[in-house]
């Protein structure tokens, strides 16, 4: 098989669910995308919607963020570290209970100086349940902060990277709330013994197969990402799958390597090489969706250069706080850095930037005027206002059309 770099996109966006909604998503349907995506990434900013919310969204459209929550509540999900901290479908917990218990030297190494921090958190979570950091009261003096946690929330952490606590909710407010793995699997996984782990050989490859499948078609360099899986030998594991007939070989012109296509998506491969309808959605991406957490990917598939600025100065921002990208009929066309201002009820869109050569038509004010309108009504915040774009009569027309939908 042989693929253009547009049908290559193509099968990214269709294996990553962006280019069909449901006609009305059920909660059924949240745990269905992070099965598809296999991981999806937690992150706490929530200047428009935290991220994961807002992941769904492009996916599902208009749907209860309360659903991924009772997901996780129920047991129907987990978190763990994965491509960063992620939710995770429970059906997968055994493959992470490998890097548990085999452990990571940093965290066997604190585990074992803070003996008196671990015993302590230990024994508060046996004796009283479920607990949060907050609930740890500050006694060393110190104000706080990322990097100044009190000793209990670093235990927490370790605990939870060992994989002795699990989050069984998360709070009003976010908040993680650890309890007991054994707890937390006598209703999500009651039959689990570690007896059932997979080997290390067995998890490597079954990274790499997932990562494939998610992704629709990759080339090796793309593999290790998707999960944070080591880098050493993926050119040689996706070439001894190919051998045993567990990946499709394949090629996307202008990249001189192997490419790969999981047998899930054949048949999807077999539509879009034969013509199928092409990408006609326009909708918003987190700044940690799957399509562009690899920046590398991204560029080289879509001629993207994308990079998140919060953590930029702002006098050195080139696009703004909070920049989505813009995917408009397979490709990505822009970016915009948006606010969201509950309270008042209006989604603030401060600025919006085309990419060069990207031509301003109906088509594309149409879907992104659709694509506004459809994110600020399902987050509660109806009211679109567009301070400024680059062209500067797509601001214009963005508001009339905006108008004109109200």
């Amino acid at each position: 098989m042989e693929f253009s770099r547009e049908a290559a996109r193509t099968m990214l966006l269709e294996a990553q669910g962006l280019e069909s909604l449901p006609d009305s998503a059920t909660k059924e349907d949240v745990l269905g995308a992070v099965r598809r995506m296999g991981v999806l990434q937690i992150d706490s900013i929530s200047v428009v919607a935290r991220s994961p919310y807002l992941v769904l969204w492009s996916r599902l459209g208009f749907y209860e963020p309360r659903w991924l929550d009772e997901l996780l509540a129920e047991g129907a999900l987990f978190e763990h570290w994965s491509h960063a901290a992620c939710f995770i479908p429970i059906e997968d917990y055994g493959i992470y209970r490998r890097f548990m218990l085999d452990g990571h030297e940093k965290t066997r190494a604190w585990i074992s100086e803070h003996p008196e921090e671990i015993q302590r958190v230990m024994e508060r979570v046996r004796e009283r349940g479920s607990v949060r950091s907050v609930e740890f009261e500050r006694t060393d003096g110190k104000a706080g902060g990322w990097w100044e946690w009190k000793p209990e929330k670093w235990a927490l952490e370790y605990l939870f990277a060992a994989g002795e606590l699990m989050i069984t909710r998360r709070d009003p407010n976010f908040h993680r709330v650890y309890d007991l793995r054994e707890r937390v699997l006598e209703h999500a996984l009651p039959n689990w013994t570690d007896a059932l782990a997979p080997t290390p050989e067995e998890v490597r490859r079954t990274f790499a197969l997932e990562a494939v499948r998610a992704l629709g078609i990759v080339v090796a360099r793309w593999v290790p990402d998707y999960f944070r899986t080591p880098k050493k030998g993926v050119a040689a594991l996706l070439g001894e799958l190919a051998e045993e007939g567990e990946i499709l070989r394949a090629r996307i012109n202008g990249l001189d390597e192997p490419a790969y296509v999981h047998p899930d998506n054949a048949k999807m491969a077999e539509r879009i090489l034969s013509g199928g309808p092409r990408p006609s959605r326009t909708t918003l991406l987190s700044p940690f969706d799957p399509v562009v957490w690899d920046r590398t990917r991204a560029l080289e598939l879509f001629g993207f250069e994308y990079r998140i600025e919060v953590y930029t100065p702002a006098a050195r921002r080139r696009y703004g706080y909070y920049v989505l990208p813009i995917l408009h009929q397979g490709a990505l066309v822009g970016r915009l850095d948006a606010k969201a201002h509950r309270k008042q009820g209006t989604f603030e869109v401060k600025a919006i930037h085309l990419e060069p050569n990207i031509p301003m038509n109906d088509g594309l004010v149409s879907g992104l005027s659709g694509a506004l309108r459809s994110c600020a009504v399902w987050h509660g915040t109806p009211e679109v206002v567009v301070r400024w774009s680059g062209p500067p009569d797509l601001a214009e027309a963005l508001r009339f059309a905006l108008d004109k939908d109200s």
